[in-house]
Protein backbone atom coordinates (compact mmCIF):
# COMPACT_ATOMS: atom_id res chain seq x y z
CA UNK A 1 0.00 0.00 0.00
CA UNK A 2 1.12 3.55 -0.88
CA UNK A 3 2.08 6.06 1.76
CA UNK A 4 0.79 9.06 0.31
CA UNK A 5 -1.40 9.75 -3.04
CA UNK A 6 1.50 10.96 -4.88
CA UNK A 7 3.35 7.90 -4.89
CA UNK A 8 0.59 5.84 -6.19
CA UNK A 9 0.73 7.94 -9.66
CA UNK A 10 1.93 6.11 -12.19
CA UNK A 11 5.58 7.18 -13.61
CA UNK A 12 4.55 7.03 -17.25
CA UNK A 13 1.83 7.48 -19.17
CA UNK A 14 -1.13 9.86 -20.85
CA UNK A 15 -2.92 12.75 -18.51
CA UNK A 16 -5.78 14.08 -19.75
CA UNK A 17 -6.89 17.87 -18.31
CA UNK A 18 -9.82 19.39 -17.79
CA UNK A 19 -11.09 23.51 -17.96
CA UNK A 20 -14.17 22.70 -16.28
CA UNK A 21 -16.94 24.77 -17.17
CA UNK A 22 -20.57 25.16 -17.32
CA UNK A 23 -20.79 25.90 -20.95
CA UNK A 24 -18.12 24.48 -22.24
CA UNK A 25 -14.97 22.25 -21.02
CA UNK A 26 -11.21 22.94 -22.07
CA UNK A 27 -8.96 19.62 -22.47
CA UNK A 28 -5.20 19.24 -22.52
CA UNK A 29 -3.66 16.11 -23.26
CA UNK A 30 0.46 15.31 -21.87
CA UNK A 31 3.16 12.44 -21.18
CA UNK A 32 3.85 12.15 -17.49
CA UNK A 33 7.59 11.21 -18.96
CA UNK A 34 7.98 14.10 -20.89
CA UNK A 35 6.25 16.31 -18.51
CA UNK A 36 4.94 18.79 -21.62
CA UNK A 37 1.54 19.68 -22.33
CA UNK A 38 -0.34 20.50 -25.09
CA UNK A 39 -4.17 21.78 -25.98
CA UNK A 40 -6.50 19.11 -27.23
CA UNK A 41 -10.14 20.33 -27.87
CA UNK A 42 -12.73 21.91 -26.49
CA UNK A 43 -16.29 19.99 -25.71
CA UNK A 44 -19.54 21.77 -24.52
CA UNK A 45 -20.67 20.83 -21.55
CA UNK A 46 -24.81 21.84 -21.11
CA UNK A 47 -26.24 18.53 -22.90
CA UNK A 48 -25.24 16.07 -20.10
CA UNK A 49 -25.32 12.80 -22.18
CA UNK A 50 -23.06 14.36 -24.99
CA UNK A 51 -20.38 16.14 -22.48
CA UNK A 52 -19.90 12.82 -20.64
CA UNK A 53 -19.52 10.70 -24.26
CA UNK A 54 -17.52 12.77 -25.53
CA UNK A 55 -14.95 12.15 -22.93
CA UNK A 56 -15.56 8.84 -22.72
CA UNK A 57 -15.04 8.79 -26.22
CA UNK A 58 -11.54 11.32 -25.83
CA UNK A 59 -10.34 8.61 -22.52
CA UNK A 60 -10.84 5.41 -24.96
CA UNK A 61 -8.98 7.25 -27.70
CA UNK A 62 -5.77 8.18 -25.39
CA UNK A 63 -6.09 5.84 -22.83
CA UNK A 64 -5.07 8.14 -20.28
CA UNK A 65 -3.17 6.73 -16.61
CA UNK A 66 -4.45 9.90 -14.94
CA UNK A 67 -7.16 12.87 -14.84
CA UNK A 68 -6.21 16.46 -13.84
CA UNK A 69 -9.08 18.87 -13.28
CA UNK A 70 -8.17 22.53 -12.66
CA UNK A 71 -10.26 23.67 -9.27
CA UNK A 72 -10.21 27.30 -8.06
CA UNK A 73 -8.20 27.84 -5.22
CA UNK A 74 -9.38 28.45 -1.71
CA UNK A 75 -9.89 32.56 -2.02
CA UNK A 76 -11.86 31.84 -5.54
CA UNK A 77 -15.18 31.28 -6.13
CA UNK A 78 -16.24 28.46 -3.83
CA UNK A 79 -19.66 27.37 -5.56
CA UNK A 80 -17.22 26.88 -8.73
CA UNK A 81 -14.87 25.05 -6.63
CA UNK A 82 -17.61 22.32 -5.69
CA UNK A 83 -18.74 22.41 -9.33
CA UNK A 84 -15.38 21.05 -10.03
CA UNK A 85 -15.00 18.46 -7.15
CA UNK A 86 -17.81 16.85 -8.11
CA UNK A 87 -17.02 17.06 -12.15
CA UNK A 88 -13.90 15.08 -11.07
CA UNK A 89 -15.71 12.31 -8.52
CA UNK A 90 -17.86 11.78 -11.44
CA UNK A 91 -14.84 11.54 -13.81
CA UNK A 92 -13.42 8.81 -11.21
CA UNK A 93 -16.67 7.22 -11.22
CA UNK A 94 -17.05 6.50 -14.77
CA UNK A 95 -13.53 5.71 -16.04
CA UNK A 96 -12.09 4.75 -12.41
CA UNK A 97 -8.87 6.56 -12.88
CA UNK A 98 -6.93 8.08 -10.48
CA UNK A 99 -8.18 11.66 -10.59
CA UNK A 100 -6.27 15.12 -9.09
CA UNK A 101 -7.35 18.66 -8.37
CA UNK A 102 -5.27 21.22 -9.62
CA UNK A 103 -5.49 24.50 -8.52
CA UNK A 104 -6.43 26.54 -11.52
CA UNK A 105 -5.13 30.22 -10.42
CA UNK A 106 -4.48 32.09 -13.79
CA UNK A 107 -4.78 29.65 -16.30
CA UNK A 108 -7.59 31.61 -18.34
CA UNK A 109 -5.36 34.45 -18.27
CA UNK A 110 -2.68 32.90 -19.33
CA UNK A 111 -4.32 31.44 -22.44
CA UNK A 112 -6.05 34.48 -23.15
CA UNK A 113 -2.66 36.46 -23.20
CA UNK A 114 -1.33 34.13 -25.52
CA UNK A 115 -4.28 34.26 -27.95
CA UNK A 116 -3.65 37.72 -28.01
CA UNK A 117 0.03 37.81 -27.92
CA UNK A 118 -0.60 35.37 -31.24
CA UNK A 119 -2.54 37.59 -33.33
CA UNK A 120 -6.26 36.59 -32.17
CA UNK A 121 -7.89 39.89 -32.07
CA UNK A 122 -11.69 38.63 -31.96
CA UNK A 123 -12.59 37.60 -28.10
CA UNK A 124 -15.65 35.69 -29.27
CA UNK A 125 -13.06 33.58 -31.67
CA UNK A 126 -10.87 33.28 -28.71
CA UNK A 127 -13.16 32.12 -26.27
CA UNK A 128 -13.87 28.34 -26.99
CA UNK A 129 -9.87 28.15 -28.18
CA UNK A 130 -8.94 29.71 -24.98
CA UNK A 131 -10.64 27.12 -22.65
CA UNK A 132 -8.30 23.87 -24.24
CA UNK A 133 -5.12 26.68 -23.43
CA UNK A 134 -6.23 26.78 -19.95
CA UNK A 135 -6.56 23.34 -19.53
CA UNK A 136 -3.31 23.21 -21.44
CA UNK A 137 -1.74 25.61 -18.45
CA UNK A 138 -3.71 23.27 -15.69
CA UNK A 139 -1.94 20.49 -16.99
CA UNK A 140 1.38 22.14 -17.55
CA UNK A 141 1.25 23.43 -13.87
CA UNK A 142 0.85 19.81 -12.45
CA UNK A 143 4.07 18.49 -14.58
CA UNK A 144 5.93 21.71 -13.30
CA UNK A 145 4.96 20.81 -9.50
CA UNK A 146 2.06 23.12 -8.54
CA UNK A 147 0.43 22.00 -5.47
CA UNK A 148 -2.38 19.43 -5.72
CA UNK A 149 -4.70 17.46 -3.70
CA UNK A 150 -6.51 13.98 -4.38
CA UNK A 151 -9.59 14.82 -5.67
CA UNK A 152 -11.35 11.31 -4.85
CA UNK A 153 -11.31 9.54 -2.10
CA UNK A 154 -11.53 5.67 -2.46
CA UNK A 155 -14.92 5.32 -0.28
CA UNK A 156 -16.78 8.32 -1.97
CA UNK A 157 -19.43 6.97 -4.64
CA UNK A 158 -19.58 9.14 -7.90
CA UNK A 159 -22.65 11.55 -7.71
Amino acid sequence: MPDTVESALPQRGTVLAFDYGLARTGLAQGDLGLRLAVPLTTIPSRDEAGFFAAIAALVEEWQPVLLVVGRPGEAQDHEHGQRCERFARRLHGRHRLPVVLVDEAFSSCVAERQLVEAGHRDWRRRKPVRDALAACAILQSFFDGAPWRDAVASTKEPA
